[in-house]
């Protein structure tokens, strides 16, 4: 594709370089760049301070704010959109370190462009009720929960295998609905010692390495779970047709940079977790796993469907972990009641959970990208036809979710 200079183009260098800035004083803020060395060598010379990377940052918001696009083409309207709010998410992420301090729902808002819902204690029960009326056995439902995950746990010296194989049938179901960049390439490593359980670190020309984290067991379902989440059609697809859309084809220097703390990671979380679904829709997840994943894992296939029945429940409990970080970061609840939170309303176990509490210190309020983020990506493209019965249009609105600018707000 040829494209016109547009007059954000140099607006969206001026962001890459204050994403570049503030990565100088978050380790964590740049997830990801492939734009030209040189920028990063400029700001490693220059060390610009907090305060002027606000400032600066503040003076390029106020200039998009007073640009208008005009043309045919929607995506500029996207791209000036998208520019506005990645810009001001930049400003709050720096005052942020600057000692600034915001309510869970004000920082959910200000870094990802959202206000996430609110639960009760009650809801949560409920669910787990429900759930300790199909676990057998005597005890707390956590801990006949604990019992029930133990019997499908993936044995160390499986695990790879497991893995290779949900890797290769994610990208094939992807690749029969997406097209997927020329050479895109990646690879796993097992790790430990990480607050989370896998990530993919995108390292541009359509390559990723995904990191699975091995501290803990890990369940049959987390095999599908991670190899679509950080693979096909999740963050690996996202990144890599990002780059060959609008980094290459359209020459948008601001897609050569991913800033973590920002609205551009709850839409990179809600596709990725939503392309779970995406690649295993409604039952086609069972009998892939019990005619393939279960063997390969050592695991009895006849107790395939009764595992995703309890499942299916448990991912109800999937906000469980935003009230605890909302309670824990606000003050009103301690590391160690957290972590009694988490075990007791998202059935973790007391080692996973307290892992979680490390989560929320590190990322904060990035938990609701996960949830809040399929949520908000399902119902968009449901909204517009994508439904379950129409899989050709479903497929079609989340690839534009995959390779167009957006914002939370505008799902």
């Amino acid at each position: 594709m040829t494209t016109t200079p547009s007059p954000l183009d140099r607006h969206a260098e001026q962001y890459v370089r204050l994403v570049l800035s503030l990565g100088l004083h978050d380790a964590d803020y740049v997830d990801a760049f492939y734009g030209p060395a040189q920028w990063q060598a400029d700001i490693a010379a220059e060390q610009p301070s907090l305060p002027d990377i606000t400032v600066r940052a503040q003076t390029l918001l106020d200039t998009l704010r007073g640009i208008s696009v005009a043309g045919p083409d929607p995506m500029n309207l996207l791209r000036l959109h998208y520019l506005v709010r990645q810009v001001s998410a930049l400003i709050s992420r720096a005052r942020q370190l600057q000692g600034a301090h915001y309510a869970f729902d004000e920082e959910a808002l200000a870094l990802y462009d959202v206000t996430p819902p609110t639960y009760p204690e009650e809801h949560f029960a409920d669910v787990v009720e429900e759930i300790g009326g199909l676990l057998p056995g005597s005890g707390t439902v956590q801990e006949r929960f604990e019992e029930f995950k133990h019997h499908f746990i993936i044995p160390p010296d499986r695990v790879g295998r497991v893995f290779d194989a949900a890797i290769e049938e994610g990208r094939k179901r992807s690749a029969a609905h997406l097209t997927l960049p020329q050479g895109e390439t990646f690879s796993v490593e097992f790790v430990t010692g990480k607050p989370w359980s896998g990530y993919n670190w995108y390292k541009g020309n359509a390559t990723s390495v995904i990191q699975v984290n091995v501290d803990f067991p890990i369940t049959i379902d987390r095999a599908v779970d991670l190899a679509c989440h950080e693979g096909y059609p999740g963050h690996h697809v996202y990144n890599s047709m990002l780059e060959r859309e609008l980094a290459q084809s359209r020459g948008w220097k601001e897609f050569t940079v991913y800033a973590l703390f920002s609205p551009q990671s709850l839409i990179a979380e809600g596709t990725a977790n939503f392309g779970i679904e995406m690649a295993f829709p409604g039952q086609e997840r069972v009998p892939f796993e019990r005619d393939v994943l279960f063997p390969l894992a050592g695991l009895d296939p006849a107790h395939a469907a009764y595992y995703y029945r309890v499942h299916a429940l448990v991912q109800r409990l999937a906000y469980a972990g935003n009230e605890a970080a909302r309670r824990y970061l606000e003050g009103s609840i301690t590391r160690t009641e957290a972590a009694a939170w988490l075990a007791q309303y998202a059935l973790m176990s007391p080692d996973r959970a307290m892992q979680r509490t490390h989560f929320f210190d590190k990322y904060r309020t990035y938990v609701i990208n996960y949830n809040l983020g399929q949520d908000l990506v399902q119902r968009s493209i449901e909204r517009q036809g994508g439904t379950p019965e129409n899989p050709e249009r479903r497929w079609k609105l989340f690839a534009a979710l995959l390779s167009s600018p957006r914002i939370p707000s505008a799902l």
